[in-house]
């Protein structure tokens, strides 16, 4: 084999098995309990094969929640947008592969030209005026000895996954959002029937007392308390409808409906909270999207550090031109008018005031910075757990023991309004019972809310049953 091409063969090796200045990559250290420290009942560790379902939602097991998050998945504008921005992310680094190949270019130039009468060297024979046409193939390898290219890649790549990631993290925020408001609603729905109640009870006292005053055994102070309870518990009751059309307008814009387009029926079954299996803690790295988009930011960030000192060192590279040129009419592709070159080309960075050295302390005060970050996201994701697990074990206790105080305040009501028809208790008792009743009735509903809206923050703490993408 001639010398020739053995250089030649040389170079192409090295090129193919350049090197790296990127430092080795480790994903960074996480500490994270070996347990939970809150632990809830029937919310005990399980192993995987009882993860969270990727549509963790059906747990609760109400049809139109399925729907309204079907509807969310296809006609929400934010989602939208976050899966363009996906999209346009992963098309960028697709890109950055291309500058991995080599880069080929073809011109052609048709040109009328000119020539100066005083033009130095200029023969006498020459016409002043002529046509020239030139075309060729332009080819051009960057050897890429230190890796650069290869780390503005793998960079590309890795901020590509993290912006899937971000977009599961988005789509799961939304779900949560749309879930949320969805249970707030029935609360309402439960409120709403509650006070419902309330108001055909008060209704019939005043009806009553207004019968005891016609009969002067009631007080004119009698009617005028019952009325004012009445009028109280009408805009009690409005209210209610309010906060409901309220909610009901930020559900349809979550599902990309005009709220006048939009509507959800009554409905007065509260949801009940399901049970929510979750794992060790150390299972969070891998099933929460936030993490992992985090974790991807840092691996891009190590990459950085590898391009910008490859700025150090000087830049190989291998160029080709072929084409034909001719003045006047001629065959391009005759041999007389053919030109070629081919060779390398070695670019050797000598001054620049200092700028490769700040492009590397950037590029590791961003490694730093994408490292804490993903520490920042570790400590929060168990703190959410956490929070999520105390709130679920706290509320459950509150739940039981409002539980108790509703039937006693129940029972009380009762027993007043028939002591007070007997004429064995004043009206103020009778307004009275009727007032904790109706008090420890709405604490209990709100309580049974807020415990099924921290099982819903449990689950979308867990990752809402995401799994991570083999990078």
């Amino acid at each position: 084999m001639s010398p020739r091409f053995k250089r030649a063969g040389l170079l192409l090796s090295l090129a193919l098995q350049g090197c790296s200045l990127a430092p080795h990559y480790q994903v960074p250290e996480a500490k994270l309990p070996a347990h939970y420290g809150e632990r809830v009942g029937a919310w005990q560790m399980v192993g995987t094969e009882q993860r969270l379902p990727a549509q963790w939602w059906k747990l609760f097991e109400d049809k139109r929640l399925n729907e309204l998050q079907v509807q969310l998945e296809a006609s929400n504008p934010d989602l939208a947008a976050a899966v363009a921005h996906y999209d346009a992310a992963a098309a960028y680094a697709q890109g950055l592969h291309g500058s991995l190949w080599p880069q080929a270019s073809a011109s052609v130039t048709p040109q009328r030209q000119r020539q100066s009468d005083r033009r130095p060297l200029r023969g006498n024979t020459q016409p002043s005026i002529y046509n020239s046409d030139t075309a060729g193939l332009s080819l051009n390898f960057d050897l890429d000895l230190w890796g650069k290219l290869r780390n503005q890649v793998a960079a590309g790549d890795a901020e590509a996954q993290a912006s899937g990631d971000d977009l599961a993290a988005a789509r799961l925020s939304l779900q949560k959002q749309l879930a949320v408001l969805y249970v707030r609603l029935r609360g309402l729905d439960v409120q709403h029937h509650l006070l419902g109640d309330a108001l055909a009870h008060r209704t019939q006292l005043l009806t009553l007392i207004q019968d005891r005053y016609q009969g002067n055994i009631a007080s004119e102070l009698d009617l005028d308390r019952a009325t004012a309870r009445l009028s109280e518990a009408n805009a009690q009751v409005d209210e209610a409808i309010a906060q409901r059309r309220l909610a009901e307008h930020a559900i349809a814009e979550l599902v990309g409906k005009l709220p006048s387009e939009f509507s959800i029926a009554d409905d007065q079954t509260p949801l009940e909270p399901p049970q929510v299996p979750h794992d060790l803690p150390s299972k969070l790295l891998q099933s929460r999207p936030d993490i992992a988009a985090a974790e991807r930011r840092v691996y891009a960030a190590n990459a950085n550090i590898g391009v910008a000192r490859a700025a150090w060192y000087p830049d190989f590279s291998l160029t080709g031109l072929v084409g034909g040129q001719t003045q006047g009419a001629g065959n391009l592709l005759a041999s007389a008018n053919r030109f070629w070159a081919v060779g390398p080309v070695l670019q050797l960075p000598i001054f620049d005031g200092g700028k490769r050295e700040a492009d590397e302390q950037k590029a590791v005060a961003e490694f730093d910075e994408a490292a804490a970050f993903y520490h920042g996201r570790v400590l929060h994701a168990v703190r959410e757990v956490e929070d999520n697990l105390a709130q679920i074990g706290d509320l459950g206790q509150q739940a039981r023991d409002v539980k108790t105080a509703a039937d006693a305040a129940t029972a009380a009501e009762r027993i007043a309004m028939n002591s007070y028809k007997q004429g064995g208790v004043s009206l103020l008792d009778v307004l009275t019972a009727q007032l904790d009743a109706l008090q420890t009735k709405q604490d209990l509903q709100r309580l049974q809310t807020k415990q099924v809206e921290a099982c819903i923050g449990l689950m979308v703490a867990l990752g809402g049953g995401w799994t991570q993408q083999p990078s």
